[in-house]
Order: structure tokens, then sequence, then C-alpha cells
């Protein structure tokens, strides 16, 4: 069902050109998803699994490889990946009030990254769309080394320490994609990377928290980007209607994935909102409707998107990651309405 025209669509899709359909992406699925959805579709990669139902898009992002950063004692990044812990649990800075000892962390280093396995990925995705780049999920980062109670309280009581932090997280991953970027060249179509600043109902933070600390590292990465002749597609969840003309006033083309249930962010308001102004990915709820609605619901609802938001618009699941709640026909139902 792909096409090889899928690399050129995309492309005009993010730019907000011409096109003559929208896109379609499968999503990031769990490994717990593909046994079922192999047996349904007659797959037995993720690759041909893409292929089979009509992805027009590919994400290769070498940050998870486990082959691109290699400490000599075995660290991760920021030594978090390894030892993830919940949002609301302490973090090795919570208690941490002076900007030295965040400086005398030991942050990554750019000379253990190795690219060779990332780079081959791109070279031989074939003529579908590239998104790569470091997935920078630097927000989530920063959160994970304050904890997400001492983070945002630090934020009015020492700023100071968190834009240390901000500066040695964001920095690393501007310098690693930097690298990246040279080595990739033409052989990638968009940086992609994500952050959740959204809950359900509204923002983590208050828009002048986001314009202090996190706006300007998303421009950051926006114009290192363009000055490499990237698109920009942002991925974050929950609601963020409030900050919409701030991220598109920074550069970003495509917003990612449009959680339709949380305030705001459905289609009907963002085609009034925003259409015109940037593209969109994603849009296809996973929390109900993929889950529990019919074949025909679900492309009724693919359908309506299009509709409205097309045809500057990648239908995707409103999650990343497709779980293995979602039964496969309503995958079928969701890839054939988006291609049709």
């Amino acid at each position: 069902m792909g096409t090889t025209n899928s690399r050129i669509l995309i492309r005009s899709i993010v730019a907000r050109t011409a096109a003559d359909r929208c896109g379609f992406w499968l999503g990031n699925l769990q490994e717990e998803s593909l046994t079922g959805l192999h047996s349904y579709f007659g797959t037995s990669t993720l690759e041909e699994l893409h292929q089979v139902v009509g992805s027009d898009f590919r994400w290769l992002s070498p940050q998870y490889l486990s082959s691109t950063y290699r400490h000599p004692h075995g660290r991760g990044l920021f030594d978090l990946w390894k030892h993830k812990h919940h949002l609301g649990e302490a973090g090795p800075f919570s208690a941490i009030d002076d900007v030295d000892t965040v400086h005398a962390y030991k942050w990554p280093r750019l000379e253990d990254l190795d690219f060779s396995e990332g780079y081959a990925k791109l070279s031989q995705a074939g003529e579908y769309y590239r998104a790569s780049g470091f997935w920078m999920p630097f927000f989530r980062d920063v959160m994970d080394l304050f904890g997400m109670d001492s983070l945002l309280t630090r934020m009015y009581t020492n700023p100071d320490v968190v834009h240390a932090a901000f500066e040695h997280v964001c920095g690393f991953y501007r310098d690693a994609n930097e690298r990246f970027f040279n080595l990739a060249g033409a052989e990638m179509d968009a940086v992609f990377f994500g952050n959740d600043f959204g809950t359900q109902r509204d923002l983590l933070l208050s828009p002048r928290q986001f314009d202090e600390f996190v706006l300007p590292w998303i421009k950051t990465f926006t114009d290192q980007a363009h000055a490499h002749g990237y698109g920009v597609i942002l991925h974050s969840g929950g609601s963020i209607a409030r900050i919409m003309g701030r991220l598109i006033d920074a550069g970003i083309d495509c917003l990612h994935p449009l959680q339709t249930r949380a305030s705001n962010m459905d289609a009907q308001t963002l085609a009034r909102t925003v259409k015109g102004r940037i593209a969109f990915m994603g849009g296809i709820d996973t929390q109900h409707l993929l889950v529990q609605g019919t074949v025909d619901d679900v492309k009724r609802e693919v359908r309506r998107l299009k509709f409205l938001l097309g045809p500057h618009l990648i239908i995707s699941p409103s999650h990343e990651a497709l779980l293995p709640n979602v039964p496969p026909r309503n995958v079928a139902a969701m890839a054939e309405a988006a291609l049709e």
C-alpha cells in the first residue's frame, strides 16, 4: 500500500505546500503490540508491517540505539535512562541549591557518541520520509534530575539552578545533533523531538515558566534544524492550546500527536484556531476510539479529520505508541481510510 512518492508527499505536508492527499504513519509501536499485528497482517518485521499498511513516514532517531552513546563506565545519558523513576519521586538534584554543584555533575560527553548505526538506518530507509535527530526529551530529563515538585518549585525559588541544568541537558542535545546533522546531510528530512507539556486539561507549567525555561530551547533546536534544511516536528501530548501561537512563532512546522480528548486539542478547534499556520500529525484517538470503536467508527473519524485538517495532515494515532489493547481490525481501518 506504500507509494514511491511518500517522501515527497510528507515533505509537502510538513512544509504546507501543495499535497494531493493526507499522509499516514502507523506510529511507534509497543513491542507487545507487534505479535497480534503481525498475525493479522501476515508480516514478520516492523518495516514490513509499515509497508503493508502504507506508512509514509519513518522515525529513525539515533538516540535510543544502544550503540549511539557508549560511556566507558556504562553511564547512560544524564545517567537516567537505566534508572527511570516516577515523576513524583525526588531526583539527584532535588536538594541542590547552588549552580556549581550542577556544573560539577557528570554530564554526558560528546566524545562517547557513535552514529554509525543511526546513519546506516537512515541511508537504508528507502523512499519514505525520514524523521530523525535526537528525540531530546529535555523537559522530562530535567524533571527527572530534580523530581517534578522540586523542578516546578525551583523555577520560582532558584531559577539559576534550573537554568544551569537546562543549559547542560539542552547544550548536549544541541551539540550532539549538530554532529549527527553534519553526518546525515540529505539522508534525513526532519527533526522529530518530544516533550509532554500538557495534562488532559491544561499545561504542566505556566506560560510564563514555559517562556523562560522551555521556549528558548525549542527555538534553538528549531533554528538549528532549519539551518540544515530540515523540517521540525514537535511532539507534545496533552492540552497545549495556550502555547500554540508561541510554538508556531518559534518555527515549529508540524505538531504531533494531537491528543484529541485533551482540552481544546480536538480537530474542530485546531482547524478554527491554527489551521494553515502549522501542519498536523496524529489525531486518531487511542484512549477510546481505536480501543472500543467499530471499524466504521474509525473510518468515519479518519475522514472527518481529513476534511477538517487536510491536506496538511498525517493521519496517525493520538499517542505515538499503539498499545496491545487496540484491535488490529481498527488499525487496518485507520490505514485504509487514511489512504483513500
